[in-house]
């Protein structure tokens, strides 16, 4: 009798102990699901976030250049300076941000902003028609021109267009150089920057560049790295637009930042630092 009950309550024992497996398992399986959903919920609201909030939530604003005086270039320290880099930055600090600069491939740049990888790019960007199709630029905020820069020792030979049309220019890749060279139909090679076209000049190895005159200005100036060089004609009229992703608000919010530091004299004494017209 003493065995048959011991029998039974073992059986019972292990019956019980199945039954706690059981719930065990069942427990850890809902534990799982609100992790997911919660993981979901997290993905939403970072999808639907404003562009600007995004900028605002990661504390750094990514701003695409390329080595371009005087808008963008390395000081001494290897740090970016420039009108543009103290431009970027005075905003950045309006918007609670760090600024991280990275230098990028200037036709890569409406891939680079919409990619990402940058935020928006500020760095002397003429605005075109083309442009405004694929990002949204700010309003206009330093006037520039496009320039034909050659030897001094040459200009007095080179004053209208026609008198260049039989010369080798140099132009920056998909830049608004390269539009006036098509515009004119003059022979021209394209290099990676506006700095290659120019030194392109200067090394002998084309007869003239087109380069904006913000540049030209700068590189070509008494005491300056190009100062045999001459700009002999201006091609247009432009005006510069920081570029930004296609519906972002911060295009609209560097556009009200901007009418403050115009207010308060900010971007004037940036304007006369580095010899540049503003757009007002």
């Amino acid at each position: 009798m003493k065995k048959t009950l011991s029998v039974i309550l073992a059986a019972l024992l292990a019956l019980g102990c199945v039954f706690m497996l059981a719930s065990c398992g069942s427990t850890g399986e809902e534990t799982t699901a609100p992790a997911d959903d919660t993981t979901a919920a997290s993905e939403e609201t970072t999808v639907g976030e404003s562009d600007l909030a995004y900028i605002q939530n990661k504390g750094k604003l990514v701003v695409g250049v390329t080595e371009y005086k005087p808008m963008d270039y390395l000081d001494e320290n290897g740090e970016w300076t420039g009108f543009d880099a103290e431009y970027a930055r005075a905003v950045a600090k309006e918007l609670g941000v760090e600024v991280e600069f990275i230098e990028i491939e200037w036709d890569n740049k409406e891939f680079e902003v919409e990619s990402k990888k940058i935020d928006c790019v500020w760095n002397g960007m003429t605005i075109t028609d083309a442009l405004k199709k694929s990002m949204d630029i700010t309003d206009p905020y330093v006037k520039n021109a496009q320039v034909v820069v050659m030897p001094k020792d040459k200009a007095q030979d080179y004053t209208t267009v026609e008198s260049l049309k039989d010369l080798s220019f140099a132009v920056e890749v998909e830049s608004a150089g390269k539009g006036v060279a098509e515009e004119n139909g003059f022979n021209f090679t394209e290099l990676t920057y506006q700095s290659d076209a120019i030194l392109e000049v200067h090394t002998g190895k084309a007869d003239a560049c087109i380069i904006d005159l913000t540049m030209a200005d700068a590189l070509t100036a008494e005491g300056a790295t190009y100062e045999n060089l001459t700009k002999v004609l201006s091609l247009n009229e432009e005006e510069y637009g920081i570029g930004c992703r296609k519906g972002s608000d911060l295009c609209t919010k560097i556009n009200e930042i901007t009418d403050k530091l115009l207010a308060d004299g900010t971007l004037d004494a940036l304007a006369a630092k580095y010899e540049l017209t503003l757009v007002k």
